[in-house]
């Protein structure tokens, strides 16, 4: 990419419809930021919130039609929870992580370790419905990458979600698929102005780029979607977000 680094712009795209399934996510956000008079361009990164890609996807969960095993049922009873969004978490998770009190730290099957499986029942559509992080969120971001490309556009993809951190109050959003770009910028080897060698820098430029576009996308105004411009990303079409997910032989905190 030609750009300079030094600024960047972060602008959300609005204006897009409630998303059914099957919905074609890259016409949608095309269409959106040239009405909008910001057509996206060459260079891009394109931030997607996981539940717009989910509802495309069809991951949407009605709770009256789960049938919560006994083991939701009575950790649910214990807790004040519901005993069908339990059943869901726990069937979305290959391991629960930390069980204190009423929170479920899962290891999902994607290998994300986070609060619930990621499972939502916040902007699902309905009461009563729960919305489920994509199946494979590096395939979502390659399917909206390959059709923003047939527009015209060769934007980098980010799948988004929001994510607590170990040690810190509140949360972030985090990249957890990705199409297009590498997702960590590594430092290691090169040499600081004063002689140094890095050992051990290397920058999740995938997550960096995705809390920079929360900042103008939250999670009240309906903007499931935003532009970072400006950034030289490092293009890579057999990228995947596995680089960022640390193995647990490496992992000293789980």
């Amino acid at each position: 990419m030609a750009y300079e680094q030094g600024s960047l712009q972060i602008f959300g795209v609005g204006g897009l419809p409630e998303i059914q399934p099957g919905t074609d996510l890259a016409a949608a956000i095309l269409h959106a930021a040239t009405d909008a008079g910001r057509p996206l361009a060459d260079g891009d990164v394109v931030v997607v919130t996981s539940k717009f890609v989910s509802k495309a996807e069809g991951r949407n969960v009605e709770l009256a039609d789960i049938q919560p095993s006994p083991f939701a049922l009575q950790w649910a009873q214990q807790w004040g929870k519901d005993p069908a969004v339990v059943e869901i978490v726990l069937r979305e998770s290959k391991r629960v992580v930390r069980q204190i009190g009423p929170i479920l730290i899962t290891e999902t099957h994607h290998g994300f370790v986070c609060a619930n499986s990621g499972v939502d029942q916040s902007s699902s559509g309905a009461h009563g419905r729960a919305v489920l992080l994509p199946i494979d969120s590096d395939a979502s971001a390659r399917r909206i990458r390959a059709g923003l490309v047939a527009g015209g556009v060769d934007a980098a993809v980010i799948i988004s979600d929001t994510f607590g951190r170990a040690w810190r109050e509140g949360q972030t959003d985090i990249a957890i698929g990705i199409a297009g770009m590498q997702p960590i910028l590594s430092y290691i080897g090169a040499v600081d102005p004063h002689g140094h060698e890095f050992q051990v820098q290397a920058l999740c430029t995938a997550d960096e780029l995705t809390g920079a576009a929360e900042l103008v996308k939250g999670n009240l105004s309906r903007v499931p979607v935003a532009v970072v411009r400006g950034y030289g990303w490092q293009p890579d079409e057999t990228a995947t977000i596995a680089p960022v997910l640390r193995d647990q032989s490496r992992d000293l905190f789980r």
